[in-house]
C-alpha cells in the first residue's frame, strides 16, 4: 500500500515499524534452537517439496547468521534494524525528490510536439497542484523520460532530463547520497560478519547465478557488443542532426527525440502512427487476457463488488481451464504523486495448500491518466510492460505449492523475471496482436503492413536499451563488491569510476538509474540483484528460441511452460527445471541473436 497509494500517516507507520519487523525477523532467523532443530532433520527422510523446504530454511537461517556467536548476532540485529530504517527513509526521500522534480511550464509553446490529450492532462495536473493555467510535467522513475520523444524544444528537453538526473542530489531534504554511503558501509559490515568478502558474495549464494563472478561474466560478455551497437546508433542519430543543420553534438536529452525520427525514416513508423491502436482496456482484455486464454485456457470476469484501495483500481476474478475460480486480480494503471514510479506485481495473498489460500494479485503501473472523456492510449513500450507484469501474475496465479515460502514468485531474483519476459513475446505474436491492436476511433484492426513494421523495428535502439541496463547492473554490482570501507567514496565519483572501468561510461547513453535514485537497490530489495534482469533475459531468449522452434506461443508450449516453470515456484532445482524445458544449459548466443547484436 505504501508503494502504490501512500500518505503521511502510512509513511510514518512504515518508518516506525520497519525496524520492528526487522527485529522480529531476526528473533526467528537468529534463533539457534530453531536452527539446530531444522539442522537435526535428516533430508533422506523427506522428498519433494518437504525436502526443498528444509534445505531452503537451512540456507535462510545460515545466511541470516543463525550459526554466529551471540555477540555477533547482536551486531547483526543492530545492522539489520539500521538498514531497514535507512531503506524506508531512502524510499520516502525519493518519493519527495520525484515530486519536487516536477516541472511547471507557463505556456504550451515549451511543450510543442506533445499530443493534445497529453497537453490537457499536463494542464489538469498543474491545476491540481495549484498552478492554474500552467502545465505540469511529472518525473518518472528512470533516467530517461518518455515525454522527451515528442518535445521539439531542445531547452525543454534538457531541463526535463536534468530535473530527472539531479532529482536526489540537491543537498536538500530529498538528497539520498548520505543514506547510500551509510547503507553501503552497513551491508559490507553485514557480509563480512558472515565471513563473505563482500555483500554480493553473501547475497548471491542462494541465487541461480551462485556468485557475483558468474553474474559479472555475463554482464561483461554483453557489454562490449551492446556499447558497439549503441555507438552505431549514436552515429546514425548524429548524421540526422547534422543533416537538419542542428549544429550540436548528440546529448542524452536528444536521443529519444531524434531516435524516433531515425526509426520513422528507417522503418517508416512512429509512435503517433501506432498509439491509436493501443487503447488500454482493449490491450488488457483482448491482448493480455486473450493471450493467457490462448496459451493456458484461463478466463477473466470483472468484479465490481470487491473493495478497492483507490477509485482507479479495477478487479477481476480468474478461472482455470476447468471453470474453477483460482484467483482475484487487481490492476492499478495510472500515475499518482503518492505512488512509487515504475511497474510491478505483488501478492496480497500468496497461494498455499497448507493454508488453503488462493492467490490475490495486483499489477501496478504508472501510465498517464487521460483527460476526462478521452481514451487511455498507451505506447507500444507500455503494451510490453503490461504483458511483462502479467507474466509475473501468471507465475503467482499458477503456483501449486503446499508452503507459501516456496510458492509462485518466491524464487531467486535472477529467475523471477524469466516468466514475465517470456510473456512479453505474446505482445508481438501476430494472432494476438491482431486481436487487441484495434484503432480506438475507426475500430479497424491494425494493418498487416504496420505489424511488419513493428516487428522489423523490434531490434531498433537495442544498443541503447541494453547499454543503459547493463550500466545500471554493473553499478549495482560495483557498490556491492566493495571489500574495504576506504573504497566507499563520494557517490557521484564512485559511479563514474565504476562505469568507466567496464567501458560503460558512454556520454550519450546514461545509466538507466543514476545511483542517487536507484530505488531497486537502495529501497526495493534488489541490492546486488539488478543483474537478475539480464540473467533472466538470457534464460528468456533461450526458452523463446525453443518455443519458436516448436510451434510458437501455442497451448502445447503454454501447458509445458506452466507445468515445468510457472507452477513449480521454488519447490525444485530451478536450473534443472530450465534445462528440462529447453533441453540444454543457458547459452549467450540466443541473447545476441534476438537483441540484433
Amino acid at each position: 500500500m505504501t508503494g502504490s497509494n501512500t500518505n503521511d500517516k502510512l509513511q510514518k507507520i512504515e518508518e516506525k515499524y520497519a525496524p520492528i519487523f526487522s527485529a522480529h525477523n531476526d528473533k526467528l532467523f537468529l534463533n539457534s534452537k530453531i536452527y539446530q532443530r531444522i539442522k537435526s532433520l535428516s533430508l533422506t527422510q523427506f522428498s519433494g517439496e518437504k525436502a526443498k523446504l528444509i534445505s531452503f530454511y537451512l540456507e535462510q537461517f545460515e545466511m541470516a547468521g543463525a550459526n554466529l556467536p551471540e555477540d555477533k548476532k547482536q551486531i547483526m540485529k543492530n545492522i539489520n534494524q539500521d538498514l531497514a530504517t535507512l531503506s524506508t527513509t531512502f524510499s520516502n526521500k525519493l518519493l519527495l525528490a520525484r515530486k519536487n522534480a516536477s516541472l511547471v511550464f507557463d505556456n504550451a509553446n515549451a511543450l510543442d510536439g506533445l499530443g493534445k490529450d497529453d497537453l490537457e492532462a499536463a494542464k489538469i495536473a498543474a491545476n491540481e497542484a495549484g498552478h492554474k493555467g500552467a502545465y505540469l510535467i511529472s518525473i518518472q522513475n528512470t533516467t530517461q523520460q518518455p515525454i522527451l520523444k515528442y518535445l521539439k524544444n531542445r531547452a525543454t528537453r534538457e531541463a526535463i532530463f536534468n530535473a530527472s538526473w539531479t532529482r536526489a542530489e540537491k543537498n536538500d531534504a530529498a538528497d539520498t547520497r548520505d543514506i547510500i554511503m551509510q547503507m553501503t558501509a552497513l551491508r559490507l559490515q553485514k557480509a563480512q560478519l558472515m565471513g563473505a568478502k563482500n555483500f554480493a558474495a553473501w547475497k548471491l549464494s542462494d541465487q541461480v547465478a551462485k556468485n557475483p563472478e558468474n553474474a559479472m561474466k555475463l554482464l561483461a560478455e554483453l557489454a562490449k557488443p551492446a556499447v558497439a551497437k549503441a555507438k552505431q546508433e549514436a552515429s546514425e542519430i548524429q548524421k540526422l542532426i547534422d543533416a537538419q543543420k542542428g549544429g550540436f553534438q548528440l546529448k542524452p536529452w536528444d536521443w529519444d527525440f531524434y531516435g524516433e525520427q531515425v526509426r520513422k525514416a528507417k522503418y517508416d513508423i512512429d509512435e503517433n502512427m501506432i498509439k491509436p491502436y493501443f487503447e488500454l482496456k482493449t490491450v488488457l482484455e483482448k491482448g493480455v487476457f486473450y493471450a493467457a486464454e490462448k496459451m493456458y485456457g484461463i478466463s477473466f470476469k470483472v468484479r465490481k463488488d470487491l473493495p478497492l484501495y483507490h477509485p482507479d483500481v479495477v478487479a477481476y476474478e480468474v478461472f482455470d481451464i476447468n471453470g474453477q475460480s483460482m484467483a482475484i486480480y487487481y490492476l492499478d494503471f495510472y500515475t499518482r504523486d503518492n505512488k512509487n514510479g515504475g511497474a510491478w506485481m505483488n501478492n496480497f495473498v500468496t497461494q498455499s495448500h497448507v493454508l488453503n489460500q488462493k492467490p490475490v494479485i495486483v499489477n501496478v503501473f504508472n501510465f498517464q491518466k487521460p483527460a476526462p472523456g478521452k481514451p487511455s492510449l498507451i505506447s507500444y513500450d507500455d503494451v510490453t510492460t503490461m504483458f511483462h507484469e502479467f507474466g509475473h501474475t501468471l507465475h503467482g496465479l499458477f503456483a501449486n505449492q503446499d508452503y507459501p515460502s516456496l510458492s509462485g514468485t518466491s524464487v531467486p531474483r535472477d529467475f523471477v523475471e524469466f516468466p514475465s519476459q517470456i510473456n512479453e513475446h505474446c505482445a508481438l505474436d501476430p494472432m494476438i496482436l491482431k486481436n487487441y491492436a484495434i484503432h480506438y476511433q475507426t475500430k479497424q484492426v491494425i494493418p498487416q503492413e504496420l505489424i511488419q513494421k513493428i516487428q522489423k523495428a523490434e531490434t531498433f535502439n537495442k544498443g541503447y536499451e541494453i547499454t543503459e541496463l547493463l550500466a545500471a547492473s554493473i553499478l549495482d554490482m560495483a557498490w556491492h563488491t566493495i571489500e574495504r570501507k576506504d573504497q566507499i567514496i563520494s557517490v557521484l565519483d564512485f559511479e563514474k569510476n565504476a562505469l568507466n572501468q567496464y567501458g560503460l561510461l558512454v556520454d550519450e547513453v546514461p545509466t538507466r538509474y543514476h545511483t542517487p535514485y536507484f530505488a531497486h537497490i537502495w529501497g526495493g530489495g534488489y541490492s546486488a540483484g539488478y543483474y537478475a534482469y539480464t540473467w533472466s533475459k538470457t534464460l528468456d531468449y533461450n526458452a523463446f528460441d525453443y518455443i519458436q522452434a516448436n510451434g510458437g506461443m501455442n497451448r502445447g508450449n503454454g501447458e509445458r511452460f506452466r507445468k515445468l516453470i510457472l507452477s513449480v515456484g521454488n519447490s525444485v532445482d530451478l536450473n534443472k527445471a530450465f534445462e528440462e524445458f529447453v533441453g540444454h544449459k543457458m547459452e549467450v548466443a540466443p541473447y545476441l541473436k534476438y537483441a540484433g547484436f
